[in-house]
């Protein structure tokens, strides 16, 4: 019980940073939700469409270095600029690679060329940027801070807020705006949308815009912690997890999976060390393919892909 007691303290520090991980976990899920919703598409690639926003970013601070612009110009002109640039990449992926296939019955096809698409965006991202670890600027101070004995890292709180108000908004914008109702109509029938006014290219067009910006910003959030390498991308792998358990099609369930996957992560590197950590994100996989296939809060009749 001493024992306990006395290693309490580390307990808490360890799920507090399992939890902030589980928002960002939960943000690069949400872009995979939100395609898969629009299209159908389990996007295989998002984990390397992350680690590119990332590299956007890097290469837009070395500019900035270049110019010799102060610090604010990480706020006021690196971070937008990538979220435009991000964008921009999602929708050109979606029109060059999507589009071509749509209308028809294509989706196991669609499913490959995400996949192929990851080595593709690893190979280009070492061509370019090579393999070297990378730490572009972080949005918040890397500092540790002592509250009642537990320390806490102030970047990683301050990336989870960032991650969690993008995240209520995308929920609220999912809800409640024009936008978000076509996107839900579009996922429930797309004949229908069609007949209905809706324009289903531009709605499949916009949830890889989304995806693309929301990935980038959490490639931004996490590159400064983790180091910045076209190794980053098997993030998406981790991520995978998380959408399965929550559910591919709900946005609510993706972020309550990325506390739970977070929070177990970090519970198995206390206990068990990094590597069972490593193992974590593929048992959870695994049981819920076998219990719940369709996830904690996913619909029944969704396809398996």
């Amino acid at each position: 019980m001493e024992q306990f007691i006395n290693n309490l303290p580390f307990l808490i520090e360890d799920s507090l940073t399992g939890l902030m991980t589980g928002g960002i976990y939960a943000l690069i899920g949400v872009g995979i939700v939100l395609v898969f919703r629009a299209t159908q598409v389990f996007n295989f690639a998002h984990g390397a469409i992350v680690m590119f926003g990332a590299y956007f970013y890097y290469s837009i601070n070395l500019g900035i270095d270049a110019l010799g612009l102060g610090s604010w110009a990480v706020y006021f002109i690196a971070l937008p600029l990538t979220l435009v640039i991000a964008s921009i990449f999602g929708m050109a992926l979606e029109r060059l690679l999507m589009r071509p296939m749509l209308g028809g019955s294509n989706l196991f096809a669609m499913i490959m060329i995400t996949i192929g698409l990851i080595s593709v965006l690893d190979g280009a991202a070492a061509l370019i940027w090579k393999t070297d670890a990378r730490y572009p600027p972080e949005l918040a101070p890397l500092n540790i801070t002592q509250i009642g004995g537990i320390f806490i890292n102030t970047q990683m709180v301050w990336s989870f807020g960032i991650a969690l108000a993008v995240f209520a908004v995308i929920v609220f914008l999912f809800q409640k705006s024009r936008a978000g109702v076509a996107m839900r109509a579009t996922a429930t029938d797309q004949s229908t949308a069609y007949a209905m006014g809706i324009n289903v290219p531009r709605v499949f067009a916009s949830a890889w815009v989304v995806a693309a910006a929301t990935g980038a910003l959490a490639g931004v959030l996490l590159a400064p912690v983790n180091s910045l390498t076209p190794g980053l991308s098997t993030i998406g792998l981790a991520v995978i997890a998380v959408v399965i358990l929550g559910g591919v099609d709900s946005v609510i369930g993706v972020f309550v999976a990325g506390l739970i996957v977070g929070w177990l992560e970090a519970i198995t590197n206390h206990y068990l060390g990094g590597e069972a950590k490593e193992l974590v994100p593929y048992v959870v996989v695994l049981a819920i393919i076998l219990i719940r296939p369709y996830g904690l809060f996913g619909t029944t009749d969704i396809d398996r892909v």
